[in-house]
């Protein structure tokens, strides 16, 4: 068994108005030095996979078909083995 921890990110070229709209609120909290704050996903999945490899390629496949808009969206992921 393993788990994939998943980031997915907006691509530094897309417009980001809900990390625009945090950024003034910390801005508004007194906490003006906070700058460029952009907003994205993070995801737990357990993978039931034979080995590590295995686990890769479904994480893989997972986030080009379902979580990441490829169009718009870049992802990375970790995988780590838990019993």
């Amino acid at each position: 068994m393993y788990i994939a921890r998943i980031r997915v990110t907006l691509r530094p070229s897309i417009l980001d108005p809900q990390g625009k709209a945090v950024q003034h609120a910390i801005a508004s909290l007194g906490a003006g030095s906070v700058s460029d704050v952009r907003i994205g996903k993070y995801i737990e999945a357990k993978i039931d996979a034979p080995s590590e490899q295995e686990a890769r390629r479904t994480a893989e496949e997972v986030c080009k078909k379902l979580l990441a808009n490829p169009v718009m969206e870049d992802y990375s992921f970790e995988i780590a083995g838990i019993e």
